[in-house]
């Protein structure tokens, strides 16, 4: 029931929460929530590739329940994670024997328009 708990909140915040904000929020639903299943849970969800792990920034793990190729843009002001669309990118895994790629991870860092007009 927990699992698929925080697996919803993943699926339906687009925010890239980290684990403190799901526990913080699913707690006040689920006063017998831990800290420890919220954790456990999302690394067991990382591993199986159900959700994504992003490491932006130093300080946090944020998750996305968005499993498909995109980018990540993070405003090094605000602190907000935005998604970034990506069309296509093609790799072609036969040019090299050296390696296989298992997954990639494509970030952006700047400042989003909210926070380049606070600076006008």
């Amino acid at each position: 029931m927990q699992r698929l708990l925080i697996m919803k909140y993943l699926l339906t915040h687009k925010t890239h929460p980290t684990a403190d904000d799901i526990y913080n929020e699913l707690s006040k639903r689920m006063p017998t929530l831990s800290k420890t299943t919220v954790y456990n849970t999302l690394k067991l969800l990382a591993e199986s590739k159900a959700c994504l792990a992003l490491t932006l920034d130093e300080k946090n793990i944020h998750y996305d329940g968005d499993t498909t190729l995109h980018g990540h843009f993070l405003c090094k002001e605000c602190m907000t994670i935005i998604d970034i669309p990506i069309n296509e990118i093609s790799l072609n895994r036969e040019e090299s024997s050296d390696y296989t790629v298992d997954s990639m991870e494509i970030s952006f860092y700047g400042r989003c328009s909210a926070c380049q007009k606070k600076r006008m």
